[in-house]
């Protein structure tokens, strides 16, 4: 299957219904660039709920994203750290910041053509749902401003209006993805085989595998490969993917660090 390396994109006829299809799309990466529960972590620092050490920490590993693509230990040490700092955080507050954190960092990195996709399927009709390890509160924002049907994610659990430190569940990667999304299939009446699923990691195999059209987006170098090696459409958006050198990538790495740094120093200092 050739590769897409355009964010044009064929247009369906609007004319056309499809009942019972829908469209899966991972986020990060997928959707946006880089990381969305950094810049949670980051406006959550802004609001004094976070401490810059606290911060730095996710800032080091959202330049590790940027490098090299997700990695299960990067996951689950980003899922610890999060679960730690949110105990004690009213549930509202962080829907709220979640409204935020889109309007002014998530918003401006969306892939254009990535949501081009996500249109076309909502012009024919199919439901479209993200799906994703992002927390669920931050999922329904980008969802909703999307406009597009819903959105699964991570659960965190809530007592008296409080989060406790403790998720409702799993994590939502890798397997767990399949699962969630079998049970959003049941529910919905969705026909899976005739639905459509899109990530940028090879960790999205079980999700990529539980549809009849898996697509990669902005793939790693093994989903690269995987997709390659079972026909499956790659769309790749990211500019001069071919021309960048890992060279560019550690410095566009270590320009996140510093610009963070720089960034969380004026704010402190206020």
């Amino acid at each position: 299957m050739p590769e897409v390396k355009s964010d044009v994109v064929e247009q369906p006829s609007a004319s056309v219904v499809h009942p019972g299809e829908a469209a899966f799309f991972d986020v990060d990466n997928t959707l946006m660039r880089g990381a969305s529960l950094f810049h949670l972590a980051r406006k959550m620092y802004q609001k004094k709920a976070f401490t810059l050490r606290q911060v730095a920490g996710f800032a080091w590993k959202q330049a590790k994203f940027i490098v090299r693509g997700e990695d299960m230990d990067d996951i689950h040490s980003v899922q610890d750290s999060a679960l730690t700092l949110a105990a004690g955080i009213k549930a509202d507050f962080v829907t709220n910041v979640g409204e935020e954190v889109y309007d002014e960092m998530i918003a401006s990195k969306i892939w254009p053509g990535t949501r081009a996709l996500a249109e076309q399927h909502l012009r024919v009709g199919r439901k479209v749902w993200l799906v994703t390890a992002t927390p669920i509160e931050v999922a329904e924002v980008i969802a909703s401003r999307l406009k597009l049907t819903g959105a699964l994610g991570t659960v965190g659990e809530i007592k008296d209006g409080f989060y406790t430190g403790r998720l409702v569940g799993d994590i939502l990667h890798g397997p767990a993805k399949a699962v969630a999304l079998r049970a959003l299939a049941e529910r919905e009446g969705l026909d899976l085989e005739r639905s459509w699923a899109y990530s940028d990691s090879y960790n999205d195999i079980p999700l990529l595998t539980s549809v009849g059209h898996p697509v990669a987006i902005n793939p790693d170098a093994k989903l690269r490969r995987h997709a390659r090696d079972n026909n499956w459409p790659i769309y790749d958006f990211r500019s001069g993917r071919r021309a960048a050198t890992r060279g560019l990538r550690l410095a566009t790495a270590a320009g996140v660090v510093y610009g963070l740094w720089r960034g969380f120093s004026r704010i402190r200092n206020r």
